[in-house]
């Protein structure tokens, strides 16, 4: 994940380029990705200096406009009723219903 200086960054260069105070510019901006999974790499940072870094905790992020997909598409083009439940579960997983094993693993079932 970019580190949330880069994501200010941007927000100043598309202002100063548009000459417009609004935010990135007045420019929709389109940012994919799971942001509960990476944090950014901070050289000889503690933990709570790469939460602090990434971009969720940028004053920017309430400003901001988030959609969430709630439907994995490459799993439902295989079709089928499995691949349904695949699709269920990876979500519950991403939302942390789903816990890991004490040997860290996942098990699916489907």
């Amino acid at each position: 994940m970019s580190h949330k200086r880069a994501f200010e960054a941007l927000d100043r260069t598309l202002k100063f380029l548009r000459n417009n105070d609004k935010l990135m510019g007045g420019v929709t901006v389109v940012l994919s990705g799971d942001f509960r999974q990476t944090l950014p790499v901070i050289t000889r940072g503690t933990r709570a200096d790469e939460v602090n870094a990434c971009i969720k905790a940028s004053q920017l992020w309430q400003q901001t406009k988030t959609l969430t997909l709630s439907t994995n598409i490459r799993v439902q083009l295989h079709g089928g009723e499995s691949a349904g439940q695949f699709a269920n579960q990876l979500l519950q997983v991403g939302n942390g219903q789903i816990l890991p094993s004490s040997d860290g693993q996942i098990k699916l079932s489907f």
